[in-house]
């Protein structure tokens, strides 16, 4: 029986429901963002799109998004996780339906201004509740499982969003996935509180209880006094911590951001130039048991977050894994994460592989993919390394917002990217340059936030 077995068969594992719970909002969360890059083919054709109006509407999305990040961390801080996570999901449950409507490029944009604005709210909750119900040491584990949720979601979307666009029209694609977080809305508030109000209630063990606040170091918080504090974002800024978690997803976030919405249309550009170069090649018809090479791109991007949710999960695991052999939680944080930010180089060879078989594209892809999810769950964790549970969702969202902004640029400069090269009929060389940003990013964020912040350490005069 492993280590995490024998804990919670010893004191109970309700702490594994809530983070269950995370996991499907975070599932739910990136199956509603996903719908507009699997359709981006489907609307460009019908709405006559550039890459640059894409990559418009991109950015009023990542816009929007760090404009709610802004304030809602704060929020959430000071109205509760509970009622936090469920004001969000409501909204862009809604605002993801509303994509329906749209019928320009301008009601789209409006669309996605919605659903950026309260899909803002995801992370910050999610951070704020594990830090609520998991002791440190478990922490990345339970972030890279709620984490895995953003694989998920993009694994479900492919396989399911192309067909209902085919069957029932694109609209059906939008109503249908963002109706689900309405269920969710449900098992939440019939399932969630704080694991003081759960042990008062008998839904939690003592024991259960005392594993939770087991860390020494936070063990001066006085949780019932400080759900409701708020701690300024003015405040926060004074600290290098803080810095070094927004630089860290300033760097790291856009290229996330990249691959959910360019991957599909780079695996059909893929598809296109196979097979034009097969067609110029056999002009009369191939011989017999000769194929051009295509494959599916929708079950391509499927196997990419695929090969995501381990790494999520493994990223949450190494550190655990570290600390139980004897080294320290600083150390085991920086080591994960330094061999996290050396995996994505190998996108830079996905396009040299792609010339053999997309196949190889897909493999490098996901590697550098499952590398980022790994490095987002010990990101994510961090925060409450660093910080008290009352500014958690602060600097959760202050993060979250550079992430964003990074998001924005990335999308700004890969739109004029990839029209300028398309207009001169070498698009993959747009690529091969975002390929290279997206393999060096990592190993720069790592080096940034340990020159900013050589120890993960609790923070005590806040």
């Amino acid at each position: 029986m492993n280590t995490l077995n024998a804990i919670n068969e010893k004191i109970g594992h309700y702490r594994w429901r809530i983070c269950a719970l995370v996991f499907f909002a975070t599932t739910i969360n990136y199956l509603d963002r996903n719908v507009l890059g699997l359709l981006k083919m489907t609307l460009t054709e019908e709405l006559q799109w550039t890459e640059t109006d894409f990559a418009h509407i991109v950015m009023v999305f990542q816009l929007a998004y760090a404009v709610g990040l802004l304030g809602i961390g704060g929020v959430i801080d000071k109205i509760g996780t509970k009622a936090g996570y469920a004001a969000s999901l409501l909204g862009w449950s809604f605002a993801a339906m509303g994509h329906a409507l749209a019928r320009t490029t301008f009601g789209f944009g409006v669309a996605r201004a919605a659903l950026g604005v309260t899909e803002a709210g995801n992370f910050p909750a999610a951070n704020k509740a594990v830090a609520e119900w998991f002791p440190k040491k478990e922490r990345a584990l339970a972030t890279g499982i709620y984490n895995s949720g953003c694989n998920i979601g993009a694994i479900v979307a492919p396989l399911t969003v192309p067909f209902i666009a085919e069957q029932w029209g694109w609209q059906w694609a939008f109503i249908l996935t963002g109706a689900i977080g309405l269920i969710w809305i449900v098992f939440w508030y019939t399932s969630y509180s704080s694991p003081e109000k759960k042990l008062e209630k008998g839904s939690l063990s003592k024991a259960e209880y005392d594993y939770i606040h087991s860390d020494k170091d936070e063990a001066y918080e006085d949780a019932p006094q400080t759900e409701k504090e708020h701690v300024s974002w003015f405040k926060l800024f004074k600290y290098r911590q803080t810095w070094s978690f927004f630089f860290g997803k300033f760097l790291t976030d856009p290229i996330w951001w990249f691959f959910i919405f360019w991957l599909p249309a780079f695996l059909d550009g893929e598809n296109a130039r196979k097979l034009e170069a097969f067609e110029a090649l056999y002009p009369n018809g191939a011989p017999e048991g000769i194929e051009p090479g295509v494959i599916s791109w929708p079950l391509a991007v499927a196997v990419v977050y695929t090969v995501s949710t381990i790494g999520s999960i493994f990223g949450g695991w190494l550190p655990e894994h570290f600390i139980n052999r004897g080294m320290n939680a600083n150390k085991a944080r920086k080591l994960s994460m330094f061999i996290y930010a050396l995996l994505p180089i190998t996108v830079l060879f996905a396009q040299t592989l792609g010339q053999i078989h997309t196949w190889y594209a897909v493999a490098v892809i996901s590697i550098g993919c499952a590398a980022h999810q790994a490095w987002s769950a010990n990101i994510y964790t961090t925060v409450s390394d660093m910080f008290p549970k009352k500014a958690v969702a602060s600097v959760s969202g202050i993060g979250g917002m550079a992430g964003a902004v990074g998001g924005m640029l990335i999308a700004w400069g890969t739109g004029i990217l990839l029209d300028h090269f398309k207009a001169l009929g070498e698009i993959e060389t747009g690529y091969g340059i975002i390929f290279v940003v997206c393999a060096l990013a990592y190993i720069v964020a790592w080096c940034l936030m340990h020159l900013l912040v050589p120890r993960f350490k609790q923070i005590t005069d806040l």
